[in-house]
């Protein structure tokens, strides 16, 4: 299982949020490129990275500095927050960022994540981000009448390998992942799922693994000191994935 530690960016600096808050913004980190090296250090091989003013305002911000994450931290970046053209996603993907998160466009434009996959194929995951089970999007603004499942299913039709999964009620409470939700969307689809929100330690990152997830993002609990992340890294397994 993969452990992607968490970085996310408003006005270039690393904060984190509390339930997709972003009135609770608080600064974590004095640089995202010094976390990254310490990421790296610990031994993870991928960085979860968000746009927080990009989700904010549906269009890429922050862009140099993804890029400058990707070239030299040495770890594969995995982006959300804010894409919302294919054009975003090639010059992304295209200029050093392993994997590209869709989100809101899988609810409101699904042809969009059809088209990247058919482009990138494995390259593109989509974030599915749940409010009492309901599909949150734009930065978690609004909340749709479409069921997390649901969403699942439809992506995997259209090719999909990667959903990442956030009860937002969780997210950044240190309250434990939602594992009857994770579990029950890990047996409603074949795609690779990677949870996030509510990593409170490493009873959480050792449930994860025993329900067969792909991945688990981990941000708070990182930053509290709460999780320890070379811990995590060696109850996960191999990075390399």
């Amino acid at each position: 299982m993969i452990i992607l530690p968490a970085i996310d960016i408003q006005n270039g600096e690393c904060v984190r949020l509390y339930q997709g808050d972003f009135s609770t913004a608080h600064k974590v980190a004095d640089s995202p490129q010094e976390t990254a090296a310490q990421f790296r250090k610990a031994g993870a091989a991928w960085v979860h990275m968000v746009d927080l003013d990009g989700a904010k305002e549906a269009r890429a911000k922050n862009t140099a500095l993804f890029l400058e994450i990707a070239k030299h931290s040495g770890l594969k970046v995995e982006l959300g927050g804010g894409i919302r053209t294919l054009e975003t996603v090639e010059t992304y993907l295209e200029s050093g960022i392993s994997r590209v998160i869709l989100g809101s466009a899988a609810v409101k434009n699904p042809e969009l994540v059809e088209q990247a996959v058919k482009r990138f194929g494995e390259r593109i995951a989509v974030g599915i981000d749940a409010k009492n089970g309901m599909v949150a999007t734009e930065g978690w603004l609004d909340t749709s009448e479409v069921h997390y499942l649901e969403l699942a299913k439809r992506m995997e039709g259209i090719g999909v390998r990667y959903l990442i999964y956030t009860d937002i009620s969780r997210d950044g409470a240190l309250s434990g992942v939602n594992l009857e939700q994770l579990g029950a969307l890990n047996r409603a689809v074949s795609c690779e799922i990677i949870a996030s929100g509510g990593v409170s330690g490493l009873a959480d990152v050792e449930a994860c693994k025993s329900l067969g997830l792909y991945g688990v993002i981990c941000g708070k609990a990182v930053y509290t000191g709460a999780l320890p992340l070379e811990s995590a890294i060696e109850m996960a397994g191999d990075q390399r994935c």
